[in-house]
């Protein structure tokens, strides 16, 4: 395959030949571009603000009466705010306020599994949630089979004056397991 190049210097006459075979050359019509552009610099990313932080205000009450007038060794399977109807409880059951978000406490120690509620109940307040799910589990690999979380996840739910209701979740959301919590909504 042959190529044809021009040199660079080439001879008057092979320019001359060049500009005869290619003839009667018109420029192109001035056409409506637009220069490229550098691309615009992208603002620097700042770190979003942290969260405020959520005051713990909840106690773990050994051996003391909680506000609800319930030791916290013993706190209740079913909690009641007062002027509630005494129906709330099996409306709850029933899905009459179905669960719009969950919270697995699983495997954590007191202390993270407390912090992690008050979390996920304020964040549930902010959206407007009605009835969420608390999963904490039976116990049964705890040391001595003592449900520590399942004891004091109720009683922490006692202490919150968002918290309207709670009872033992049906049995398709984990039973005495879970907790399903009624909210107060803003």
């Amino acid at each position: 395959m042959k190529r044809f190049l021009i040199p660079p210097q080439a001879p008057p006459d092979d320019a001359a030949l060049f500009r005869a075979a290619v003839g009667a050359v018109k420029p192109l019509p001035e056409q409506n571009r637009i220069e490229p552009q550098k691309p615009p610099r992208r603002p620097l990313m700042r770190a979003p603000a942290p969260p405020p932080a959520i005051p713990d205000t909840l106690s773990d009450g050994y051996q003391t009466i909680s506000s609800s007038g319930f030791a916290a060794g013993n706190a209740p399977d079913e909690f009641l705010r007062n002027g509630l109807p005494r129906m709330t409880p099996h409306k709850m059951r029933r899905g009459y306020w179905p669960v719009q978000d969950s919270l697995d406490l699983h495997g954590n120690t007191g202390d993270a599994a407390r912090r992690l509620l008050q979390e996920f109940l304020h964040e549930a307040a902010q959206r407007g949630l009605r009835c969420v799910l608390v999963i904490h589990g039976k116990g049964m690999n705890s040391r001595g089979g003592e449900a520590v979380l399942r004891r004091l996840t109720r009683h922490w739910l006692t202490q919150r004056p968002d918290v309207l209701a709670y009872c033992d979740a049906p049995p398709r959301d984990g039973g005495s397991g879970a907790v399903l919590v009624l909210l107060k909504t803003i």
